[in-house]
């Protein structure tokens, strides 16, 4: 089969053909390979990358195939990762030059069972050191691009996850959002993205930054393709004590099975100041598509929508402050040359091998936690934190899903907010909430601007209704399909 053919389809399709026999998986493996090799130049979406193992895998599910042994779905499938989930074997940077040296030592969860499912594990992602920031720009090895347009960023911090799927060097990968991490660049380069519910996908074998928010999900070019990699890596597991111990249903039936239309919350607190007009209009034609299937579309209120992005911070950096504590240069991260003692290894080799962002977030985060300083902001910050859920709570009583977009802009240029932490953190201004809510929350796109620039809508339901939620998402992709357009590339 023609690479540049297979490259074009989906994850779904792919496991169709392989299933029927029109192609082989290192038919698959070898067609990614080669578009990685034109375009990753231009996007810088891997930081590594195992060619050899990766072809190996497509083999060893070929062989399987030829018995009658197949795994699943997602046999021969590619599935690429961030590089902040372990791969036994493998380098594990987190885009940081404190883990250049670090090979994994375990796969993590997802990890495993993406091998039991037959999944080809592909290369290493890029993304925001640590997974600090919401454009890929601090990444120690280098910005990704958007392949929409390479002068603009991909988003962040999964910006390595959103760009390999948009670019078509991947059909799947995997991120993970701790405060719109998999949403936001997912909206800015026009791919599917979703966090699923808090406790849903085990972090265990995932590099953490702040515990209490961090959750691992997929991207697609299709809503589909979501609900079928999200079923492969859900699931209770007793390595993580923060996994839900419940059933993991049958997501891809719900698309087909879960298709009468519900009540959509519009709150009001997105539709006000700060979003770029462009951005309004794409939203308002795909709620206008609700009304005409026959969704019900009311007004609802989340009051404290405007303390997210400062109670994020205050409970993210404190979090990460904590975390990052282990990254000392004595056990596995790289150690400084220039130390002369015992403290001179902790501050040089943390001063030398974080990045600013990483350092500003975990002074913070320090000084939020520190004596005299905690009651008033990460105490305080935690019971506003309910308080947020709460308002969740209250607006799911009149309605069965929620509609936002996803990002107040489309994606911006190099440097635009670099400079201007701020401003960068209110880019995810509209996916934060979710996190602190423990909700699931996904990103499908609606539409581009005139500049040709991706947009996405964001659907957010209730806790561990991520069958509806597709379902809901689904409704509105299978219509449009804009996240099976491709850019130019060349």
């Amino acid at each position: 089969m023609n690479p540049n053919s297979l490259i074009a389809k989906t994850a779904t399709e792919l496991g169709r053909d392989l299933e029927s026999g029109a192609c082989k998986a290192e038919e698959i493996a070898a067609a990614y390979l080669e578009r990685i090799e034109q375009v990753d130049g231009k996007v810088h979406a891997f930081l590594h990358r195992d060619d050899e193992n990766f072809l190996a895998q497509a083999r060893a599910s070929d062989e399987r195939r030829a018995k009658g042994e197949t795994l699943g779905p997602l046999d021969g499938v590619p599935v690429c990762l961030k590089d902040v989930i372990s791969v036994e074997g493998q380098p594990l940077t987190a885009a940081s030059r404190i883990l250049e040296n670090y090979v994994s030592p375990y796969d993590a969860t997802v990890t495993r069972k993406l091998k039991e499912a037959g999944a080809v594990i592909g290369g290493r992602l890029n993304l925001d050191e640590f997974a600090m920031g919401s454009s890929t720009e601090n990444s120690a090895y280098g910005p990704t691009r958007n392949p929409w347009d390479l002068e603009r960023v991909p988003g962040g911090s999964s910006g390595g996850s959103s760009a390999a799927v948009a670019a078509r060097e991947a059909p799947l990968t995997l991120g993970s959002d701790t405060g719109g991490s998999i949403r936001q660049p997912a909206s800015l380069c026009g791919v599917v993205g979703m966090k699923p519910t808090y406790g849903m996908v085990s972090r265990y074998g995932l590099a953490a930054f702040a515990s209490s928010l961090d959750q691992i999900g997929p991207f697609s070019q299709t809503v589909e393709d979501a609900a079928l990699l999200l079923e492969t890596i859900s699931g209770h597991d007793p390595l993580d004590s923060t996994s839900y111990p419940t059933e993991v249903p049958s997501y891809s039936r719900a698309l087909r099975e879960d298709t009468s239309p519900c009540t959509l919350g519009l709150p009001k607190e997105f539709f006000g100041e700060g979003m770029d007009d462009e951005v309004r209009q794409a939203v308002e034609k795909a709620i206008d598509f609700f009304k005409t299937e026959g969704y019900e579309i009311v007004e609802v209120s989340l009051p404290t929508t405007d303390l997210s992005v400062p109670v994020y911070y205050v409970v993210a950096t404190a979090e990460a402050s904590s975390n990052l504590a282990r990254y000392d240069g004595i056990r596995y991260t790289s150690r400084s040359e220039r130390a002369e003692n015992a403290v001179d290894v902790y501050a040089k080799s943390r001063g030398e091998g974080f990045g600013e962002e990483v350092k500003r977030r975990c002074i913070l985060g320090a000084y939020g936690l520190s004596s005299g300083y905690y009651d008033a902001y990460y105490l305080r910050a935690q019971k506003t934190r309910t308080l947020i859920r709460q308002d969740f709570d209250r607006a799911f009583e009149k309605v069965d899903a929620i509609l936002t977009p996803t990002s107040p802009t489309p994606a911006f240029k190099f440097g635009e907010k670099s400079e201007d932490p701020i401003s960068m953190y209110l880019s995810d201004a509209y996916t934060i909430s979710t996190n602190l809510a423990g909700l699931p929350g996904i990103s499908v796109p609606c539409g581009f601007t005139e500049a040709g620039l991706p947009i996405g809508l964001q659907l957010i339901s209730k806790a561990f209704e991520e069958s509806h939620l597709l379902a809901v998402a689904h409704a509105y992709d299978r219509e449009h399909q804009f996240g099976r357009r491709a850019p130019e590339l060349g």
